[in-house]
């Protein structure tokens, strides 16, 4: 059964029949208010932020399946800032300050996207993003907390489900 696989980063719950759905997904013969009825409800949670969306659908059949990506570690990063956007200059200017428990929370987001299973390795992709984008963690240089990472000091903050 031929299928085609659309891929469009979507504002949760904020999907419209129009652009860039509706290109992509016109002439395929869905009904498009079924397609976004559950994008929105798929995605309501990640309001605000822009998400990877995939829809395959079965080109015989009309059927559809709708899978929901994670948003760039960057926006769930302004997410638990409440902040726009990050720094224009990192190195010397900070946008906010996360707590462990926070970036354990969007580790924990991106694992299932992630090609480890190891969460603190995912902890340090988000320390390494926030870096980039002038945060600090627990009041400290991101760079530091890599290494008290490594030597074992959060080790209890960092623990899977």
């Amino acid at each position: 059964m031929p299928k085609k696989l659309v891929k469009v980063m979507i504002e949760g719950g904020k999907a419209t029949p129009g652009p860039p759905l509706g290109p992509a997904l016109g002439g395929l013969g869905l009904n498009m208010g079924q397609v976004v009825k559950e994008i929105n409800e798929k995605t309501k949670e990640y309001a605000g932020m822009k998400v990877p969306v995939e829809i395959e659908v079965d080109l015989e059949t009309r059927a559809f399946e709708v899978r929901v990506g994670t948003p760039p570690t960057s926006m769930l990063i302004l997410r638990e800032l409440g902040a726009e956007k990050g720094s224009s200059d990192p190195s010397s200017k900070k946008i906010g300050d996360l707590k462990m428990d926070q970036v354990v929370k969007i580790a924990k987001t991106k694992l299932e996207d992630a090609n480890t299973k190891d969460l603190k390795k995912v902890v340090k992709q988000v320390i390494g993003t926030a870096l980039s984008m002038g945060v600090t963690i627990e009041g400290k240089d991101p760079r530091e907390v890599q290494k008290e990472i490594d030597s074992g000091i959060w080790d209890e903050v960092i623990v899977g489900d």
